[in-house]
């Protein structure tokens, strides 16, 4: 099978990571085929008009591949996104109308769908950008269907995504598709990406920041429900706190922050559990009461609808791996003394790595916990992946000490 053509637009002041992030999950499933003896699975270049060097919009100068004029419509036509795209070169858009219709597959990362809208080749599909400019797409380009939410949508052959990393997700896809999940899962980790996300999976706190009061009494009234998720948030209980009717205060709410009452505090609410869930070992029926759902029934629910995940799948997408391990070690401090394993299952190397809900961790050196018990510390992600396929590593990390270090888990001496 012959490699796909990958075509990735330069001009000037695009997001450098837009371009760099899906060129390196490219690359990445080049060495997972590489490392099986298979040809590439991509043939990806860089072009732009006339073939004169860009700036991006961070300041890094790249020379591209070749002359965009000089190309035809690719297996898979990439169009990044940046400060460029408020005003593209006419060559740029003149090509897309020409070239990018014919293109196998066409995708765009972040405002980089302003561009196929531009060239009309977003008329009559569903589309996402990043979330601080769904309203201006939707308002520019109104033969569109803005999805606000998704990390990115597909719509036939065309796929737009969210913000910057948003296209890494969106390129990792793609890789499944075409090569399997296990291409794109060592791809992830390979780039320290612990997970794929799905694409509908909502930007998270997107639609509060951007919904912030002018007048002091409805911004100290944002402050409130934000602190105070918990407690009766009703459309009759705020109205009482700005001293207004309930009509009145729906109606003046909805006009200076641009939603319903109802739909602010249930993004308020989302946005508190999800932090929860993050940042704490809070469970979800803890969460639910904390976060005013009362039940862990309504929070999933509230979840599904909002973030188009459940309560528990965030939870172990998103809490940190140190918190996963905290955890851990403390539910064994009290647990019953295990039997301590044989000296032969003890690694041999000077460190131990372990695995731990997924996640390559190595640990502090071994000390004397409650009552006398070894108890395994936690420390930061390795960023080493073995038998991944990716680089011909095949040998476990390790980490340089003449120090014994102790496994995950806790035991006894």
């Amino acid at each position: 099978m012959r490699s796909r053509t990958v075509l990735i637009l330069l001009f000037e002041d695009v997001q450098s990571l837009d371009i760099t992030g899906p060129l390196e999950v490219f690359t990445g499933a080049n060495s997972w085929c590489a490392a099986r003896g298979t040809r590439p699975a991509y043939a990806p270049m860089t072009a732009s008009p006339d073939a004169a060097p860009i700036r991006t919009s961070s300041g890094l100068r790249i020379t591209p591949d070749a002359d965009l004029h000089c190309q035809t419509a690719p297996d898979l036509l990439l169009v990044p996104g940046g400060a460029g795209t408020r005003h593209p070169p006419p060559k740029v858009l003149t090509w897309l109308r020409e070239q990018g219709a014919h293109a196998t597959r066409l995708i765009s990362v972040c405002t980089g769908a302003f561009l196929l809208a531009e060239a009309g080749l977003l008329a009559g599909r569903r589309a996402t950008t990043h979330w601080a400019h769904c309203h201006t797409l939707a308002n520019r380009f109104p033969e569109v269907t803005v999805a606000t939410d998704p990390i990115f949508v597909r719509d036939g052959h065309i796929a737009t995504s969210a913000g910057v990393t948003a296209g890494i997700d969106l390129t990792l896809s793609l890789v499944d598709d075409d090569l399997g999940s296990e291409a794109a899962l060592a791809v992830a980790r390979n780039m320290v990406m612990f997970l794929r996300r799905p694409g509908s999976q909502a930007q998270f706190s997107a639609q509060l920041a951007v919904h912030t009061a002018r007048s002091p009494r409805m911004h100290e009234l944002q402050q409130w429900i934000a602190e105070h998720p918990e407690a009766d948030l009703s459309v009759e209980a705020l109205a009482r706190r700005t001293h207004l009717s309930a009509r009145h205060f729906a109606r003046a709410f909805t006009s200076e922050i641009g939603m319903s009452p109802g739909r602010y505090v249930d993004l308020a609410r989302i946005e508190s559990a999800r932090r929860r869930f993050a940042d704490s070992d809070a469970g979800v029926a803890e969460t639910a009461r904390a976060c005013g759902y009362g039940t862990p029934e309504a929070l999933r629910r509230a979840f599904l609808r909002r973030l188009g995940v459940g309560p528990s799948e965030y939870r172990e997408r998103f809490r940190c791996p140190m918190s996963r391990c905290r955890h851990r070690v403390h539910r064994r401090r009290g647990a019953k003394p295990m039997r301590r394993p044989s000296r032969q299952s003890y690694p041999k190397t000077p460190a131990v790595v372990r695995v731990v809900h997924g996640c390559w961790v190595r640990c502090r050196p071994r000390d004397r916990g409650v009552g006398g018990r070894a108890v395994a510390a936690w420390a930061e992600p390795e960023l080493f992946w073995p038998q991944d396929g990716l680089g011909g590593a095949t040998h476990s990390p390790v980490v340089a000490s003449d120090r014994r270090w102790s496994p995950v888990q806790a035991w006894p001496r």
